[in-house]
């Protein structure tokens, strides 16, 4: 059994596993002061986890301690602090003509960093804005550019779906998508249902794409030709919950076929010498494939 993972949320929708070699009894819920590579900071427990492997590394950091009263005081006042340094800052930055979009300001628990998330098309010199900031509020001072999916993970909002969104409700790490995912499950390619609020296309087209490919194996691809009837067509569209395919025959007539006739017709295509022929097909138009529990295995 794994040692167990206490996973923390922290400002802005970032979170973070830590282990507790301390053995601290800690519950959902608490708050917790951990170290991380920005100093002290404080953060909300919203799992204790065992045997899982996390996709993001753990933090090589301790936690510390319980928060007490304290600590929560001194949480609030960096919050409220906070919106007037990102008013004050959000100043010097049109003064200084700056390309840039601020978009938070994040003060660690122990104020000895004070960090700007800004957004910008292009590297911004803003050596200047960070020694007028620092003389500002005596501290560190961090100026850290994100994208627009961190952008929007740390604003959080609603999705299209009523739910809150996967970057900011749990999703701990960004994997790259591509339109492929998107034709793979037969989507509309229409820019504006595919993307998200950050305008990248949406995360959760990744989820069921494993499970889009697993089911395309049991078909032929689309454009594979077939004979039905002395017509020659070609498979146009599959739809796996219905488990039939679309094919288009040249005498420009449309037909549902059932995944479980399909195979007679690819039978006959390939005795007329039409190839292209996949793996798959070729399982299919096994003579030991008689019913539809083993065409289901396939």
């Amino acid at each position: 059994m794994q040692e167990p993972l206490i996973k923390l949320k922290f400002k802005g929708n970032r979170r973070e596993y830590y282990r507790n070699p301390e053995n601290f009894p800690v519950q959902k819920g608490d708050r917790l002061i951990v170290g991380t590579d920005k100093g002290q900071d404080i953060g909300l427990v919203t799992a204790i986890t065992t045997d899982f492997t996390p996709r993001v590394p753990v933090a090589s950091f301790e936690i510390i301690r319980k928060a007490n009263t304290e600590d929560l005081s001194a949480m609030e006042r960096n919050r409220r602090d906070e919106k007037e340094a990102f008013k004050k800052a959000a100043e010097k930055i049109r003064e200084l003509g700056l390309v840039m979009k601020l978009m938070d300001v994040e003060y660690q628990l122990d104020r000895k960093k004070l960090s700007f998330y800004y957004t910008a098309d292009e590297r911004v010199d803003f050596r200047e804005l960070v020694r007028i900031l620092a003389g500002m509020f005596r501290t560190r001072i961090e100026m850290r550019q994100i994208g627009v999916r961190d952008e929007v993970k740390r604003m959080g909002g609603i999705g299209p779906c009523g739910l809150p969104l996967c970057c900011g409700a749990f999703l701990e790490s960004f994997e790259p998508v591509s339109t492929q995912v998107a034709k793979d499950q037969s989507l509309s390619m229409n820019p504006v249902k595919l993307s998200g609020q950050c305008g990248k296309l949406k995360c959760c087209l990744l989820y069921e794409h494993g499970f889009y490919l697993e089911e395309l194996q049991k078909y032929p691809p689309v454009g594979e030709p077939l004979l039905k009837d002395q017509r020659k067509g070609y498979i146009q569209k599959i739809d796996i919950f219905n488990k039939t395919v679309n094919c288009h025959f040249e005498d420009d007539s449309n037909e549902m076929i059932s995944l479980y006739e399909i195979r007679d017709y690819l039978s006959a295509a390939q005795k007329k010498g039409l190839k292209k022929l996949t793996n798959v097909l070729h399982d299919l138009m096994d003579g030991d494939v008689q019913d539809l529990e083993k065409i289901e295995d396939k």
